[in-house]
């Protein structure tokens, strides 16, 4: 595995989380909403979906023929897979806490009324969002780490850990846009993806 095949795939990555951030900005939303419609919403998933799959295909073509696989012990090796695991199963109970035909954009589809890009869910506190902000990330973030057995799994958690954190911070600015002081109030006693203070909020 070279620099210029590491860079590469970085590049990747960038491209997707400036496309994907980009995207998801009110004011974009709003520009591009009059051309989609009612379809904005799962247009916008569907397209995010092919990116990161395009992404992931993208390195496993430049980076997965020279990639090695770490040599670990059982031992590792079983807690990656048990962190995987984990990620997997606190991603799909975490989608059980929104409304996923709103989530997925099929609500919105098949809705007869005017819709708005800011028609979104309300601000979710209860569930495992009592115990951290961003449930899915938490997940994404295990899934990830427990993936990082080769230099190619190794690079795809370096880049896709980076993504997140900056999309965080991101989603965190237009949260607080979006529900104002509630969720001020609610990110001052919630944490953001690890859930270190136990159950935060009853």
């Amino acid at each position: 595995m070279t620099n210029l095949e590491i860079f590469i795939y970085a590049l990747l990555w960038i491209s997707f989380g400036f496309v994907h951030s980009l995207l998801a900005r009110a004011p974009v939303k709003r520009l591009l909403q009059p051309l989609f419609g009612r379809a904005y919403r799962i247009s916008y998933n569907l397209f995010s979906a092919l990116y990161i799959g395009l992404v992931i295909i993208g390195g496993q073509l430049v980076l997965g023929g020279n990639a090695v696989k770490f040599e670990i012990g059982n031992e590792l090796a079983f807690l990656a897979l048990t962190a995987q695991l984990s990620g997997v199963v606190i991603i799909l109970f975490g989608l059980t806490q929104y409304d996923l035909g709103r989530f997925g954009g099929t609500t919105q589809l098949f809705r007869r009324d005017n819709i708005s890009v800011d028609d979104e869910e309300p601000l979710h506190i209860s569930g495992m969002h009592r115990y951290v902000r961003h449930p899915l990330y938490l997940g994404a973030y295990l899934y990830l780490l427990g993936g990082a057995t080769s230099e190619f799994g190794l690079q795809t958690a370096l880049w896709g850990c980076l993504y997140l954190w900056v999309g965080t911070w991101f989603e965190e600015r237009s949260l607080v846009n979006q529900y104002g002081r509630a969720y001020v109030e609610y990110k001052e006693k919630v944490p953001a993806i690890f859930p270190f203070k136990g159950r935060a909020i009853e």
